[in-house]
C-alpha cells in the first residue's frame, strides 16, 4: 500500500510537470534568458497600467484591449492593484537601447528597459504570453500569464522586411498592418521598395507624371493596373512606423529598374524613348543615361522631396541589375568616360552611385545599394546589402563599410518553399564565414525579402509565414548552435497565435511529392503522394472545384479509370496553406502510343522522355514540374502512331507561356493526318490569338477539329518564336518552346 501511495505521488508529480511543460508559450524571437517559475499574473479589468517614464502607457492600454478586451487604467504613481509597471533603467549600457527585462509574478509585470525603444520590445513579449485562446476567445473574465523571468537583448541592429509593393501595389492600411507584425517579432527595418519598372507608387509633386503615368501599367488583358502612395499617406506611414520603433527605409532605384520612370520622363534615357510601364518581370535594358547632367538633376530632385518624408538615416537607390548595354551605345556616356577619365561602363556605374552618394551625405543621409555597386569601386560610407550570396558582404566588410546580409539563397521569400523551406531559412547565419573578429562588427544584420511579381497583397501573409519566424528568430537572437528541433517545435505551438493575429500563414516546405503510375492491365492510373510536411491534412476533388476543410481526406493511394481533374491542397488546423496543386489525367486515343519527335528537347526538361507526351498525364502551370518538355530556340515536330486506324475527331496539343523565365506560346501550330504515314491530309492550321506580351503564366489548347475523320497517324508541328522579342528584357536570346500531352479525341 505505502508504495502504491509513493507512485501515485511520483505520476501525480509528473503530471503537474507535464503539463507545466504543456502551458509555456512559444516566444518568437526567443530571449536571450527565460526562466519561468510557478506563479502566474491574473490579468482582468481591475489590472492597472503604472507608467511615470516611458511615454507607452496608451500603446500598451490599447494592445491590451485589442488583445484581450480589458480597457485598463493608466496611473502615474505605484498603486497597491494588481498592475503593469513600465520603468525606464539607466544602469543598462548604453549600446543597448533595446535591452529590457520581463518579470512575471503573482501581484506584477514589470517591463524594464534601458530606454523607451527596450520596453517597447519587452511589451511585444508580454503581448506573446498572451495564450492565443484567450485572444480570440469574448467575454473573459481574467487571463492568466505565466509567471517568468526574462533577460533580453538583439544580436544585430538590422532586423528587416524588404516589401515590394512596386510590382503589386499594397494599401496603405496593409502596411500599417505589416508594420504592427514586424514589431510584434521584434524587427526594426521596414525597406519599403516603391519604384521599378512596373510600376512608381511615391508621389513627387515637381514631377507628377511620375504618378500619373508610371503608377499605372497595361496589363495583356488590356486592364490597367496600379496605384500609389500620396505624400500624406507615406508621413502617416512614417509616423505609424516610428510609434512602432521601427525605421522605414525608402528604395528608389536608380540606374536600373527605371522603366516607369522614364516612361513617364523618357527625357532621362539613352534612347529618348518612347517608353511603356511594362508589365513584364526581368532585367530591363533602358536604364537612367549617366552621360546627362540633367539626368542627376532630375534624381536630386526626386531625392529631396524623398528626404522630406523619411526622416531616417538611410536611402535605398538600389544599384542592382543595370544592364549597360544603352551605354555602350550612348554618344554622351562614352563621353562621360572620357571626360572623368573612366576605365569601362562599371566604373560608369561606380560614378553614378558615387555621384548620388555624395549628394545624400551632403545632406546628412547615407545610401544602401545592393551588392553590385562594388563594381567598379565602392562610394564612400556606403552600405552593401548583399543579396547574390555572401561574398558581397564579406567584400564590404573587409573594405570597413557596413552590410547588410540578406543572400537570395536565405531570405528571399518570394522563393517557394520548395526551395527555400523552414529549415533553409532557419539554417542563415547573418555574419559570413572568413571575417575576423573586427570585421564581423561591420556586419549590421540581416532582411528578409518578399518579391512580389507573383505575389500580390493576399498573398503576402502566406509568402511570409511561417517562414519569416526563422529569421526573426536569428536577427534577435542569432544562436550560434542552432537547435532546428527547438525551433521547430515553437513554430508549432504558435500557429494558433498566428490564427489569433489575424494572419494567414502558408508551408513551411514542400508538402507533398506525388507519384503517377500507369496499371496497363487495369488501365488506371494510381497516385500516391509522399508527405514532405508533417501534421496535415491532404485533400482533394475530382470534381473541378476547390478543395476546402471539409473535402475527402487522402488517406491512402488513388486510382484514376477516366479523364479526371485531381485538384490536392493541406490543411493544418483547417486553415489551407495557400497553394493547391492540380494533375490532370488524360484517358484518349494515343495515350502510350508510338511517337517520334523529331528536334531533340532539353534534358533539364524531358518529361520522361518522348512517350511523356502521351502519358496521360497533362503539366501544372510549374514548367519545372516534370511534365513539360522544353525546346530552346527551334520548332517542334513530331508524328504518332496510334497502331491502327482510329477514329479521330480532335487533336489538343498544350502549351506554355511563362515570358518571365523566357518560355513563350508557339507562333502557330500544324496538325494534319494520314493512313500510311506518307501522305498527310486534311492539314489543319491554328493561329496564335493569345498575347505573347505578358507577365501571367499561361497554359493554353491549341485545338484542331476533324469532325469524325479515321486514320492512323497524326503529324503536329509547332512553330517557335526562336528568340526573345525586342519588347522582352532578354531580347534576341534563344527563346522557349514548352509542350505537354498532345490528347487524341
Amino acid at each position: 500500500m505505502k508504495q502504491f501511495v509513493i507512485l501515485s505521488i511520483f505520476l501525480v508529480i509528473l503530471s503537474l510537470a507535464a503539463r507545466t511543460e504543456e502551458v509555456k508559450p512559444a516566444l518568437i524571437p526567443l530571449p536571450k534568458t527565460v526562466e519561468w517559475t510557478q506563479e502566474q499574473f491574473t490579468l482582468s479589468s481591475k489590472t492597472v497600467i503604472v507608467d511615470s517614464t516611458t511615454s507607452l502607457s496608451v500603446y500598451l492600454q490599447n494592445q491590451i484591449h485589442h488583445f484581450t478586451g480589458f480597457q485598463l487604467q493608466i496611473h502615474q504613481a505605484f498603486t497597491a492593484q494588481q498592475s503593469i509597471v513600465l520603468k525606464i533603467d539607466k544602469q543598462f549600457a548604453p549600446a543597448e537601447k533595446e535591452a529590457y527585462t520581463l518579470r512575471v509574478t503573482k501581484n506584477q509585470i514589470e517591463i524594464v528597459g534601458a530606454e523607451t525603444e527596450g520596453v517597447f520590445r519587452g511589451m511585444q513579449t508580454l503581448f506573446q504570453l498572451i495564450p492565443a485562446s484567450e485572444k480570440t476567445k469574448k467575454n473573459k473574465s481574467n487571463v492568466g500569464i505565466p509567471g517568468c523571468i526574462i533577460s533580453d537583448r538583439p544580436s544585430f541592429l538590422w532586423r528587416g522586411l524588404n516589401l515590394d509593393c512596386s510590382r503589386h501595389f499594397m494599401s496603405k492600411d496593409f502596411i500599417k498592418r505589416y508594420i504592427d507584425i514586424l514589431a510584434y517579432y521584434k524587427m526594426n527595418v521596414l525597406h519599403w521598395h516603391v519604384t521599378d519598372d512596373q510600376g512608381w507608387r511615391i508621389e513627387i509633386k515637381k514631377y507628377p507624371k511620375l504618378t500619373e503615368v508610371g503608377a499605372w501599367r497595361k496589363e495583356a488583358d488590356g486592364s490597367s493596373y496600379g496605384g500609389f502612395y500620396t505624400q500624406q499617406d507615406i508621413k502617416e506611414i512614417v509616423a505609424y512606423a516610428q510609434s512602432r520603433f521601427i525605421t522605414v527605409v525608402p528604395e528608389i532605384e536608380m540606374p536600373g529598374h527605371s522603366t516607369a520612370s522614364l516612361a513617364s520622363y523618357p527625357e532621362n534615357s539613352c534612347t529618348g524613348g518612347p517608353f511603356d510601364v511594362t508589365n513584364i518581370w526581368g532585367v530591363h535594358k533602358d536604364i537612367y543615361c549617366a552621360g546627362r547632367d540633367s539626368t542627376f538633376e532630375f534624381l536630386q530632385n526626386i531625392l529631396d522631396e524623398v528626404m522630406a518624408l523619411f526622416p531616417g538615416k538611410y536611402i535605398h537607390i538600389g544599384g542592382d541589375e543595370a544592364p549597360n548595354d544603352r551605354w555602350k551605345n550612348c554618344p554622351k556616356c562614352q563621353e562621360r568616360i572620357t571626360a572623368e577619365g573612366l576605365k569601362d561602363e562599371h566604373e560608369l556605374q561606380s560614378y553614378f552611385i558615387k555621384r548620388i552618394s555624395k549628394y545624400l551625405q551632403s545632406k546628412g543621409r547615407e545610401i544602401i545599394g545592393w551588392d553590385e555597386i562594388l563594381q567598379g569601386g565602392l562610394a564612400p560610407g556606403a552600405i552593401v546589402q548583399s543579396w547574390q550570396s555572401f561574398q558581397g558582404a564579406v567584400e564590404a566588410a573587409k573594405l570597413e563599410h557596413y552590410t547588410i546580409c540578406s543572400p537570395a539563397s536565405h531570405t528571399y521569400l518570394d522563393s517557394d518553399p520548395d526551395a527555400i523551406d523552414l529549415r533553409i531559412a532557419y539554417s542563415f547565419h547573418p555574419v559570413p564565414d572568413g571575417l575576423t573578429v573586427s570585421e564581423q562588427k561591420f556586419v549590421l544584420g540581416g532582411e528578409a525579402s518578399l518579391w512580389t511579381e507573383q505575389a500580390p497583397q493576399e498573398t503576402v501573409d502566406r509568402q511570409l509565414f511561417p517562414r519569416i519566424l526563422a529569421l526573426t528568430d536569428i536577427f534577435w537572437n542569432n544562436p550560434l548552435q542552432r537547435n532546428y528541433d527547438e525551433f521547430y517545435a515553437r513554430v508549432q505551438q504558435t500557429y494558433d497565435d498566428l490564427t489569433a493575429l489575424g494572419i494567414h500563414y502558408g508551408r513551411e516546405t514542400k508538402i507533398f511529392t506525388p507519384s503517377i503510375s500507369f496499371d496497363s492491365m487495369q488501365k488506371e492510373f494510381i497516385v500516391s503522394f509522399l508527405q514532405g510536411q508533417q501534421g496535415v491534412d491532404i485533400r482533394y476533388t475530382t470534381d473541378n472545384n476547390q478543395p476546402t476543410e471539409k473535402s475527402a481526406l487522402y488517406l491512402h493511394p488513388l486510382k484514376i479509370r477516366k479523364t479526371t481533374t485531381l485538384t490536392v491542397a493541406a490543411f493544418n488546423n483547417d486553415v489551407f496553406l495557400g497553394k493547391q496543386y492540380t494533375l490532370s489525367f488524360a484517358f484518349h486515343k494515343a495515350l502510350n502510343a508510338r511517337i517520334i519527335v523529331k528536334n531533340p528537347y532539353d534534358e533539364r526538361y524531358r518529361a520522361g522522355g518522348e512517350d511523356g507526351l502521351i502519358d496521360g498525364v497533362r503539366g501544372t502551370n510549374n514548367f519545372k514540374d516534370g511534365s513539360w518538355q522544353g525546346y530552346e530556340g527551334v520548332d517542334f515536330e513530331c508524328s504518332i502512331d496510334l497502331g491502327s486506324v482510329k477514329e479521330i475527331s480532335k487533336v489538343i496539343p498544350r502549351f506554355l507561356s511563362n515570358t518571365s523565365s523566357w518560355i513563350f506560346l508557339p507562333v502557330k501550330i500544324e496538325i494534319a493526318i494520314s493512313h500510311d504515314s506518307t501522305t498527310f491530309t486534311d492539314s489543319k492550321t491554328i493561329l496564335n490569338d493569345a498575347p505573347q506580351k505578358n507577365s501571367d503564366i499561361v497554359v493554353k489548347d491549341f485545338t484542331a477539329d476533324f469532325g469524325k475523320q479515321r486514320a492512323r497517324y497524326i503529324k503536329v508541328k509547332a512553330e517557335s518564336v526562336k528568340k526573345c522579342p525586342e519588347w522582352h528584357p532578354g531580347s534576341g536570346g534563344p527563346a522557349w518552346l514548352f509542350l505537354d500531352e498532345i490528347v487524341v479525341e
